[in-house]
């Protein structure tokens, strides 16, 4: 899987803009017709003056957007209509630099565009913009129309309407219902200076200077100050994106949980990377909720303590080894066994037809003996060059490490990228054919993804199957704030193919030996209560251990203000049956600003 922020930096790279001339013109406006910005953008989605030209646009410049490849300026009428569902303010889109500033009254004349940042393919709502706009100055220093709040009080409960089936549920043609419905709510407002006061931050600020907050702090709450997001249906209607209109130097530092007291306001955007979006001329004030990495408990003599842990792209050029090692040792506690997902080749993105990783994994194994763990062992199967996915060149893959003073590893000949291991009977019980082997690699659910990597391992005489897993990235699936409800999950169908691959493998070796200790860990990619993760569980073959943490501590990641679960273990009946079974989520990164991995490790302990 790519990692999100190289994603994120390819989609700015083609990210499309409108193409657009400005010119400033001071001294008399030109002849004003009767349109309004309220008329301009109506009361659905789309501007009834969509592609027509407009003259004369009045309104007061309440934010101006310099950087970027969306430069223009935002004005909003201060003289509203009676209409909840028409916006009084709209983006002008002008490519260049732009020549007015807050308080400036404008007319503005161009034409109007429906803009999706994206593209259309990616299903994201359109912003109303005028576009090629010749701008007339009328004075300047003018008071900015007074910031619309937005608070717990003034979202609706309901996330969005269900869209028009007629038009492919789309919601872009339906009226504006902005007592009814969050979405409807938000962009009755795009283009208007909006003001949230006193709000958690519920996503660490990110490399791109930008964060989450809520505005409604009890809804879906976590412990630790995130926002859970525990079912489709319970969407958290108060979150949203703050950027700054100021230097990326001054933005936040912030950590979930932390507070942006007081006052912040600005204009309300919308973009390709989480949809409604405070643009902020004033920032509140960051105070310290004091989050503090986690730190799991040490395993008993006779638990078994078995890990998963995405540790995003590593690679030997990489600085986050003794990071990764401090995390394994100190708050993991050393774990027995570590199924670790993206672990990269010898020489990173380099596209050299390089796919061994043994540079890696010894330069992770020294720091880790140098943090004052164990000298951990390794399994893994080398890929296909460039045939697993994720960033060209970097041939991720999963890797058991194990400790080989509490656990052996039981190696028999056999196993390769193409070979697809089995389950023998042998004295009655279950056997692979390969330890290490490969999961059904040349089935086409995991074309360009990664494949599963089995092993069978031997815990004080007992044996147990373990299977790395790191499944079809969300890539392409319809953000929630798309035009499109319910949104469309696009990556589940190859994403189900494979979880019913696993879930057949697991039973192929509990039908052997029904009492067989299974597990099945890693990246899912996919939530808890996901079709994913009922195919996976199957008739009882597999259940998510997650599931017995209390609901507001079940989430490994998190994106866009939702604390929600990625990484998954799930486990065979025989372990689920273990009356000493703990599971969990070490909060150690997808909280923090400054995280080395995107994903929280996950750690389960029993007794087999």
């Amino acid at each position: 899987m790519p990692s999100k922020k190289s994603a994120r930096l390819a989609a700015l790279t083609v990210a499309a803009a409108c193409s657009a001339a400005s010119t400033v013109a001071l001294g008399a406006p030109a002849q004003a017709d009767t349109v309004a910005v309220h008329d301009i953008q109506g009361t659905t989605r789309i501007s009834p003056y969509a592609g027509k030209a407009v003259t004369g646009v009045a309104g007061i410049v309440t934010g101006v957007r310099a950087y970027g490849s969306s430069k223009g300026f935002w004005i909003q009428d201060p003289n509203p209509d009676a209409d909840p569902a028409t916006s009084e303010g709209v983006f002008v889109f002008t490519g260049s630099a732009p020549k007015a500033a807050v308080g400036d009254s404008v007319t503005v004349t161009g034409t109007v565009s429906e803009f999706v940042p994206g593209g259309t393919s990616s299903g994201n709502q359109s912003v109303t913009e005028i576009t090629k706009p010749t701008v007339t100055v009328l004075s300047g220093g003018n008071a900015v129309p007074t910031a619309t709040v937005v608070d717990a009080g003034s979202v609706p409960a309901a996330y969005a309407p269900a869209g028009d089936a007629a038009a492919g549920n789309s919601i872009n043609a339906l009226a504006l219902r902005p007592d009814s419905y969050a979405l409807d709510y938000y962009e009755s407002l795009e283009g208007m200076s909006v003001r949230v006061a006193d709000t958690r931050v519920v996503t660490a600020t990110d490399p791109y200077s930008e964060l989450w907050v809520t505005v409604k702090p009890r809804e879906n709450s976590t412990r630790r100050g995130g926002a859970l997001y525990g079912s489709y249906a319970s969407q958290n209607t108060g979150r949203l994106q703050i950027q700054s209109l100021g230097a990326t130097a001054d933005f936040p530092v912030a950590n979930v949980g932390d507070t942006l007291d007081g006052v912040t306001e600005g204009p309300l955007d919308y973009n390709q990377f989480g949809g409604y979006t405070l643009v902020a001329g004033r920032l509140g004030t960051l105070k310290s909720g004091g989050l503090e990495r986690e730190t799991t408990r040490k395993q008993k003599k006779g638990e078994l303590a078995v890990a998963t842990y995405n540790v995003e792209n590593l690679d030997p050029s990489d600085t986050t080894f003794e990071a990764h090692a401090s995390a394994i040792v100190n708050n993991l506690k050393s774990p027995d066994i570590v199924s670790l997902e993206e672990i990269q080749d010898d020489n990173g993105a380099k596209d050299d037809g390089t796919v061994t990783a043994g540079a890696t994994m010894s330069k992770l194994i020294d720091a880790i003996v140098a943090a004052g763990g164990p000298t951990y062992d390794w399994r893994s199967i080398d890929p296909v060059d460039d045939q697993d996915g994720g960033q060209p060149g970097g041939n991720i893959r999963q890797v058991f490490l194990f400790n080989p003073e509490r656990v052996s590893f039981t190696d028999r000949a056999g196993g390769d990228s193409t070979t697809a291991v089995g389950v023998a009977k042998v004295h009655g019980k279950a056997r692979l054919t390969a330890s290490p082997g490969r999961v059904a690699p040349g089935d086409d659910a995991w074309k360009a993804s990664r494949k599963p990597l089995a092993g069978e391992f031997v815990f004080r005489g007992r044996t147990v199957f373990v299977i790395a897993n790191h499944l079809n990235s969300k890539g392409g699936d319809q953000g929630l704030t798309s035009q499109y409800q319910p949104v469309v999950r696009s990556s589940e169908i190859q994403r189900h193919a494979q979880a019913t691959l696993v879930n057949a493998f697991v039973k192929s070796i509990l039908d052997v030996q029904k009492n067989a200790d299974v597990v099945a860990l890693g990246d899912m990619n996919d939530f808890e209560f996901s079709g994913t993760a009922k195919i996976l569980e199957g008739d009882g073959e597999l259940w998510s251990a997650i599931k017995s943490l209390p609901k507001s501590e079940r989430y490994t990641y998190d994106y866009q203000g939702n604390q929600q679960v990625l990484d998954q273990i799930l486990v065979s009946p025989s372990i689920r049956r273990s009356c000493d079974l703990a599971y969990d989520s070490v909060h150690i990164n997808s909280e923090f600003h400054d995280q080395i991995s995107d994903h929280d490790p996950q750690v389960l302990r029993f007794e087999p």
